[in-house]
């Protein structure tokens, strides 16, 4: 791709432009995520054995996409049309669950939304680290992120309202994420416009051997402490359980989402731009420290006190340590192999998040909630380590 003037002090236009797209697709799978689970036990009669089957089904296909994605849009030269089948589909698959009457349906519907998260991933992020400007990709990256994430605590919350208002027709939600939804495929369609490919770029198999030793040291450091990370932070439903075993009523459950996103949001574009700044490697540190102080605190006790800070840093951790790991994968690969580069590091990254979670639930079940909260404070503690071996970043 043609790299950016660096000159530039505003993001670009089209960097707003992914990151309400991203919003408006929140907005609408949250609002169905959010109730899934419960429609699928209560309205369609499905087991709790099925639910899990399919969460990791869908799952685990949408990590698979995620590198194919992003190798073929290093592939064609090209991430805008991927990233824009990829939303499509997740519009796609809303009008389903709207319609679904049994487990069968919802599965399809949730399989077809999982393929669109992986196929949309790794381009996306590509494409903003191709359009920002390389002294704004920090800034830009948090940007996003931000955006995103007022779409993952607003889609709940929205859907919480309409249940109330229209006793609890769960239909009737599932049919106004189709709104949210289709804008963002509208807005991407026309709010992008994808840089000309550099006449440099090198074409072919970018997983290949030959193009994939051009993957530095550097970046496979970032995908290692990336998943040494992961590790550390496993599903926010541990968050969610932690503080119920405080007294935090079921009614009250999603506010521990909201609190830990609501942060999220507002402090992933200042990070984003600090990152811009700072040394990298000191940044990621703070993040990780905050990581090891919320698991720290969250062992230690269930008291609201201490439950609602763990909460807090966790958010502000992931503001810290998102979009800098995103720009640090744009910073050390070949800008024609970044779609392959970002498919890989999420798909270590989810790897990750699945192993610490069944990690999580196991220590959870035969140690408790503090034994599970500690071993996430020795996973951050290995990605501590990873940080500090880390070679010098020449680039």
């Amino acid at each position: 791709m043609t790299p950016p003037p660096t000159h530039q002090t505003r993001i670009p236009a089209a960097v707003w432009a992914l990151g309400f797209v991203s919003l408006l697709a929140d907005i609408g799978s949250e609002m169905v995520h959010s109730l899934l689970p419960v429609f699928l036990v209560t309205v369609a009669g499905a087991s709790m054995v099925t639910v899990g089957l399919i969460e990791g089904v869908a799952e685990s296909t949408a990590l698979i996409v995620k590198v194919f994605s992003g190798a073929l849009s290093d592939y064609i030269g090209k991430r805008k049309p991927l990233a824009l089948l990829g939303y499509a589909l997740g519009a796609a698959s809303k009008p389903l669950f709207a319609v679904a009457g049994s487990a069968d349906l919802v599965f399809g519907a949730r399989l077809i939304d999982r393929i669109g998260k992986g196929i949309r991933g790794a381009p996306r992020d590509a494409l903003v680290a191709d359009i920002a400007p390389p002294n704004l990709r920090g800034a830009a990256f948090g940007l996003r992120q931000s955006l995103d994430t007022v779409g993952a605590f607003a889609g709940p919350l929205l859907a919480a309202a309409l249940m109330l208002l229209w006793a609890n027709d769960f239909k009737a939600v599932f049919w106004v994420a189709t709104i949210p939804a289709a804008l963002s495929v509208a807005v991407l369609a026309l709010g992008v416009r994808e840089p000309a490919p550099s006449s440099a770029a090198r074409r072919g198999n970018p997983i290949r051997r030959e193009n994939l030793v051009r993957l530095t040291r550097a970046y496979w450091w970032v995908v290692a402490i990336g998943a040494a990370l992961t590790l550390a932070r496993f599903s926010e439903a541990f968050l969610v359980l932690r503080l119920h075993q405080g007294g935090l009523a079921l009614a009250h459950a999603p506010l521990v989402l909201v609190a830990m996103n609501a942060v999220y949001a507002v402090c992933a574009y200042p990070f984003g731009k600090l990152a811009d700044r700072t040394d990298s490697s000191t940044l990621l540190g703070w993040g990780i420290a905050a990581l090891l102080a919320a698991d720290a605190m969250l062992a230690w006790s269930n008291h609201w006190t201490w439950g609602w800070a763990g909460v807090c840093l966790w958010g502000a951790h992931l503001a810290m340590t998102q979009g800098l790991l995103a720009a640090m994968v744009a910073r050390t690969a070949p800008a024609d192999l970044r779609g392959t580069a970002f498919g890989l590091f999420n798909l270590a990254s989810g790897a990750s998040m699945l192993v610490a979670s069944t990690v999580a639930g196991a220590v959870w079940h035969f140690h408790g909630a503090p034994a599970t909260f500690a071993v996430g404070t020795g996973f951050g503690l290995v990605a501590l380590l990873l940080l500090f071996a880390r070679p010098a970043d020449r680039s």
